[in-house]
């Protein structure tokens, strides 16, 4: 079995996975505070994918626990006062994709 580090980063596969089903940014798409940006930057540009229960607390590198996210939308989830504001909106993006979405199966445990 792997490491359970390895269980919480998004493989290739499972990154591929993820573009290919949202495209683009999940939060360019709702125009999530789009004001905020400056077109010119490289964070607009650029693309990372998402956890929705960070590595941090946990969460695993699955499809159900990402999605693709901008440089500038994924700073804000993860360091801006805007957090508790987007999560509601990822959360409701990862249950239009997945009708059984259940947060309490995104988190790595020991005992499965």
């Amino acid at each position: 079995m792997a490491s359970y580090t390895k269980l919480l980063q998004f493989s290739k596969e499972v990154t591929q996975e993820i573009i290919e089903r949202d495209k683009t940014c999940i939060f360019c798409q709702m125009n999530y505070r789009m004001e905020e940006f400056n077109p010119n930057k490289l964070d607009c540009i650029v693309h990372d994918i998402m956890h929705f229960i960070p590595r941090s607390k946990l969460g695993l590198g699955i499809p159900e626990n990402g999605a693709f996210g901008c440089r500038m939308h994924h700073h804000m989830l993860d360091n801006s006062k805007y957090r508790n504001e987007m999560l509601p909106l990822f959360e409701e993006y990862l249950k239009s994709k997945y009708p059984n979405w259940d947060k309490t199966k995104l988190k790595y445990s020991k005992w499965g």
